[in-house]
């Protein structure tokens, strides 16, 4: 599965929290400042050439949906996110994680 940019995941969130919309609903979702139409409708089709999202046309109008649930984006994103940066290994990410924050006992045991 291709990782998506932050544009793209910036998209996909809000296709996520609303499970379908037109690319003013997207604009509509997106804190200040708004980015042009023509830049997410721009995104939008990236995303659906990656096959995370894919459309029905009613007249002239597309709405969007996402293909990919957000769990299953977000499952293999962590494996890859593990395996580059710690050779796929939870301990590791711990390890690196405990090392660089001041956690309490009761926190350690939380993650165990």
């Amino acid at each position: 599965m291709k990782e998506l940019t932050k544009a793209e995941e910036q998209v996909m969130q809000i296709l996520w929290e609303i499970n379908e919309g037109v690319i003013h609903d997207i604009i509509a979702r997106i804190e200040v400042p708004k980015p042009a139409y023509n830049t997410i409708s721009t995104i939008v089709r990236i995303l659906e050439s990656k096959g995370f999202i894919g459309h029905t046309a009613v007249g002239r109008t597309h709405f969007y949906y996402p293909l990919i649930e957000k769990e299953e984006y977000s499952r293999r994103y962590f494996k890859s996110f593990l395996s580059r940066y710690f050779k796929g290994s939870f301990a590791e990410l711990t390890s690196a994680f405990t090392e660089s924050e001041n956690l309490s006992i009761q926190e350690m045991e939380e993650i165990r």
